[in-house]
């Protein structure tokens, strides 16, 4: 059966009496070349576990077994159980797991699943969950790389570079955490529903965390409010955003100390710069 071919599709639900749901942001792959590219572009193979999040009907499960060791695809919707059991039947290193990915303790389940294995992680995320979704895998802490394709412009957030329009919070987190590349985008037509927005593949490989931070609960504390008012300074941004906790003198001080004209705002700091900005909050420098 071929998995991204729109009228097998169609078949393939019918007979199982399935109907999308918007609320889990479901969307079907219809153009082979898409889970073909993912899987070669996720490092699974020979020694690898995969961890999949929302299998969907299983074309990208599927390319992914055919490389690793091992898959397992975490499945919230339990009206694809039946479907998946058809179309991956002849995958014995495939697993389903019925849940929800956000209430699953990945790295007990990684720990268990994966023996032996270098565990990844590659999804073709439900739009719904994304930014969540990716926060998890990414605190779970065991994978090798995280592969996944997302909402374009959640892609590019999670690339962009200091002082773009699209560098905020979510990138200082994954590029705190992660080393993030944005691969290849896939145009609306090649889902069913087709979605309103482009999707991208992005793989963040993790690494170690930044050496200059040395307290990442108050450096993330001034990072989320540096962008709590995107359109102010990033002095009034902080004023507001840390609660009172230093006057606006201090955080004059503290950004001027730090080599950073009076009226900066947060999106043009690198993460070397937040962190001494940070450091300089906590009084150690």
């Amino acid at each position: 059966m071929d998995l991204c071919n729109i009228n097998q599709i169609k078949a393939l639900l019918a007979r199982h009496g399935f109907r999308f749901s918007k609320s889990m942001g479901q969307n079907f792959l219809v153009a082979d070349w898409v889970p073909q590219d993912i899987a070669a572009v996720s490092g699974a193979g020979a020694g690898t576990g995969v961890l999949e999040v929302g299998p969907g009907i299983g074309p990208l499960t599927r390319q992914l077994a055919g490389r690793a060791d091992r898959v397992v695809s975490v499945e919230l919707d339990r009206s694809l159980l039946p479907i998946l059991a058809e179309t991956l039947r002849d995958c014995p290193n495939a697993e389903v797991m019925p849940g929800d990915i956000l209430k699953t303790d990945i790295p007990a389940l990684a720990r268990e699943k994966f023996q032996g294995l270098t565990p990844i992680a590659c999804a073709n995320l439900p739009y719904n969950i994304t930014t969540p979704a990716i926060t998890a895998l990414i605190e779970a802490g065991c994978f090798a790389s995280i592969t996944v394709m997302i909402q374009r412009e959640v892609a590019k957030r999670i690339c962009a570079a200091p002082g773009t329009a699209d560098y905020g919070a979510f990138s200082v987190y994954c590029q705190y955490h992660t080393a993030p590349e944005l691969l290849f985008e896939v145009p609306p037509d090649c889902f069913i529903p087709a979605p309103k927005v482009t999707s991208a593949v992005v793989r963040m490989v993790p690494r170690p965390a930044p050496a200059e931070v040395d307290d990442p609960d108050h450096f993330f504390r001034v990072v989320r409010a540096a962008f709590a008012l995107r359109r102010k300074t990033l002095l009034n941004s902080l004023s507001a955003g840390l609660g009172g906790q230093y006057t606006k003198e201090t955080l004059s001080q503290a950004i001027a100390a730090c080599s950073l004209p009076a009226d900066v705002r947060g999106e043009r700091l690198s993460i070397p710069q937040f962190a001494q900005l940070s450091r300089r909050l906590r009084g150690l420098v």
